[in-house]
């Protein structure tokens, strides 16, 4: 029979061996965690830029007439004048009746505002607006170069040019969002790949990624019709040895 003063040793043996076993395993799992630590920690933020240059789609071209005089009625018929000339100008060449909105006549009595006096010169004072509303981008243009031809036939068009500036607008974004947001992401990844090449690393699984918006822009002010669209794109990158 064994006694149990014999089997102590055995059993304090066994019970060291363990110990030194689990303090084995607990620090490996610990200096394993530190370094996925590390790794993890280990990132690199990019930015990748997308632009393309397109053509204006739409044009709204606002063409505006003004009068003044001191009979109400004849204010309101040179008004609807100077529109008939207008539209006929703009049927004439190219667009349709679908493509014209006009706005109502718009008369004012000088007499009747409260800083009136009796010398307020002629005392009526008349505007109305025809706005075209149009694909016909470049038709717009060339018609714009045309205008003295309206004023040959003696329609009041007002000099005002910020009233009367021609807006042009890009409405085929849809189209081009894959391509560029594609475009995007590549450039970001092609300066990731170059950070971790002069870091003696490798580009490991990407953390976080975001689109960023789309703006559109005038190429330059005096190109309207041409725009830039540009989207910049955020990526997060690990990087591991």
């Amino acid at each position: 029979m064994t006694s149990n003063n014999s089997l102590r040793p055995l059993t304090a043996g066994i019970l060291a061996a363990g110990l030194v076993l689990a303090a084995g395993v607990l620090s490996y799992a610990l200096t394993a965690s530190v370094q996925e630590f590390r790794s993890f920690d280990r990132v690199v933020e990019v930015k990748g830029l997308a632009e393309r240059e397109v053509a204006a789609d739409t044009a709204i071209w606002p063409l505006k007439v003004v009068r003044a005089g001191n009979s109400q009625q004849t204010i309101y018929e040179e008004l609807d004048a100077d529109i008939k000339a207008i539209q006929t100008f703009l049927l004439n060449n190219g667009f349709s009746q679908d493509d014209i909105s006009i706005a109502a006549p718009n008369v004012l009595d000088k007499l009747a505002e409260r800083w009136a006096t009796e010398d307020v010169g002629l005392r009526y004072t008349g505007e109305q607006t025809l706005t075209v509303y149009t694909n016909q981008v470049d038709n717009v243009r060339a018609l714009r170069q045309r205008l003295s031809e309206l004023g040959k036939q003696g329609v009041s068009l007002s000099g005002n040019a910020y009233e009367t500036q021609v807006e042009y607008h890009f409405n085929g974004l849809n189209a081009i969002k894959p391509s560029m947001i594609e475009e995007s992401a590549r450039n970001a990844r092609e300066v990731a790949l170059r950070f971790a090449e002069h870091s003696n690393s490798e580009l490991g699984k990407i953390r976080s990624a975001n689109q960023g918006q789309f703006s559109i822009y005038d190429r330059d002010s005096n190109t309207p019709h041409l725009k830039i669209v540009r989207v910049v794109s955020t990526v997060e990158y690990q990087l591991v040895d």
